[in-house]
């Protein structure tokens, strides 16, 4: 098994920035193993897709249409940290964000339901 720890989150003004970090740890993980993500889920919502990294061979990233060109994905994998950029926040990014993985396949997956590994969350809170 594999633990995953999200930190970082708290509340912004629209138009500012926050950085959540998400520390991986257990035996089995590898950066090179686990493909990884953020998703998030506002209050009465289904949990959705933020973006998401492949770290295997070459490092590939793919994000939501409501935050590409405003979120970054990155991973330091000597220190086994995910970390997501949020910069332009809006209220409609206030959610909370969970961190997530599953064992590398031949594709990453994109759904909440083929993630098996989760962190506990962090709140962010973006106000007008």
């Amino acid at each position: 098994a594999i633990y995953l720890t999200e930190l970082g989150g708290g509340s912004v003004q629209a138009g500012g920035s926050l950085r959540l970090s998400c520390a991986a740890s257990g035996y089995d993980y590898s950066p090179y193993s686990y493909c990884m993500a953020w998703f998030r889920q506002a209050p009465g919502k289904e949990r959705e897709e933020v973006a998401f990294i492949d770290s295997g061979g070459f490092t590939s990233t793919s994000y939501a249409d409501s935050v590409k060109g405003r979120f970054t994905i990155s991973q330091d994998k000597a220190e086994a940290t995910l970390y997501l950029q949020m910069n332009s926040q809006q209220p409609l990014d206030t959610a909370m964000y969970y961190c997530a993985a599953h064992v590398r396949a031949a594709v990453c997956g994109r759904r909440p339901a083929q993630y098996n590994y989760w962190g506990q969350g962090t709140q962010v809170t973006v106000s007008s």
